[in-house]
């Protein structure tokens, strides 16, 4: 068996995946926090950091706390992702966990040039990019794709192989095809069906949503980690459940309506810090946070005018404020 990151994943099995526009420094630092034992910054273009593109390198920025970070890296050129590679290893150095090539993306914008899953379609220029990275850096070098590009192709198994014989460390298999974006279930047998072809460590990826889903998604398939996406947004207790489940311990309880508030008031001051305009991006997380809460259609109402921090703790305020008296009325 390859042991470049089978010890590793040991220790590290419950994983924030790497989401653009989600996995922030802010959003990684909740979810390290709450139990993530590794997280992945938000998809990093090796086209961007070509050109030296500050806006790119600062999605490189470690989370507060945070000691060792995945990158996620994508592009289509052999060389510039070779030449990227070797960069970000070198500004990143003990702090960079491993690199990890995005071939899963189905997002139109990213798969029109080439990237993303539509690498999957192109197993030979894959396979390129993998060895060419692979050669260029000392570090781990992962993968990530999906069941297949075309619906119904599936294409998994073989393209782990490829990646594992092009000398890729591990690699993380969403189970939808990328023409299926985020709709329907995630496969997870295609999942398990990697595992046995390669030994090489497999993360599994799609519908974990508690503690439950990942032991079943271990039990069925014997991935070595689990990789949690949405399931995380506004929700980042999730890990400790994952967890807990995991090791069989008991289970946290469920946050209160205080806890959740608390942590989104946290999550807009961790991205106010951030500076420029990245507080807007609290909009859509305090819509995660505030779902199924008592009034919460008035408050999300009020969330798409907020600008600034004091914005959103008056929405949140109020929001308390709302659900104490609520309470109060039936003691």
């Amino acid at each position: 068996m390859n042991t470049a990151l089978t010890s590793f994943f040991e220790a590290h099995r419950v994983l924030l995946a790497p989401m653009a526009g989600v996995s922030d420094t802010a959003f990684r630092t909740l979810c390290r926090e709450k139990g993530a034992d590794l997280t992945y910054t938000e998809m990093v273009s090796a086209k961007g950091l070509s050109y030296a593109n500050e806006k790119t390198r600062r999605l490189l920025e470690l989370a507060e706390g945070e000691q060792t970070v995945a990158v996620q890296l994508f592009g289509h050129e052999p060389e510039v992702m070779a030449q990227q590679a070797v960069w970000i290893e070198r500004e990143m150095g003990s702090s960079l966990a491993y690199l990890d090539i995005n071939m899963g993306c189905p997002a139109r914008k990213i798969v029109s040039k080439g990237d993303g899953s539509k690498l999957m379609e192109t197993p030979e220029l894959a396979r390129e990019i993998i060895e060419r990275v692979v050669d260029s850096v000392s570090v781990p070098v992962t993968c990530k794709f999906r069941r297949g590009y075309a619906l119904d192709e599936e294409s998994a198994v073989s393209f782990a192989m490829m990646a594992q014989a092009a000398g890729a460390s591990a690699v993380a298999v969403h189970g939808r095809y990328a023409m299926q974006y985020y709709s329907g279930s995630a496969d997870w047998d295609v999942i398990a069906k990697v595992k046995d072809a390669v030994s090489i460590p497999v993360i599994g990826n799609g519908d974990v949503r508690c503690g439950d889903d990942a032991v079943a998604l271990v039990e069925r398939t014997g991935c070595d980690a689990v990789m949690i996406a949405r399931a995380a947004e506004g929700n980042p207790w999730i890990f400790a459940d994952v967890k807990a489940a995991l090791a069989k311990s008991e289970r946290p309880a469920a946050p209160d309506f205080r806890e959740r508030l608390d942590t989104a008031r946290r999550h807009a001051a961790l991205l106010e810090r951030r500076g420029e305009k990245n507080i807007v991006r609290m909009r859509k997380h305090a819509m995660w946070y505030l779902a199924g809460l008592p009034h919460a259609s008035v408050a999300r109402k009020q969330l798409n005018s907020c600008s600034s921090l004091a914005d959103f703790d008056r929405v949140f305020d109020e929001l308390r404020r709302a659900i104490e008296g609520e309470d109060k009325q039936h003691v």
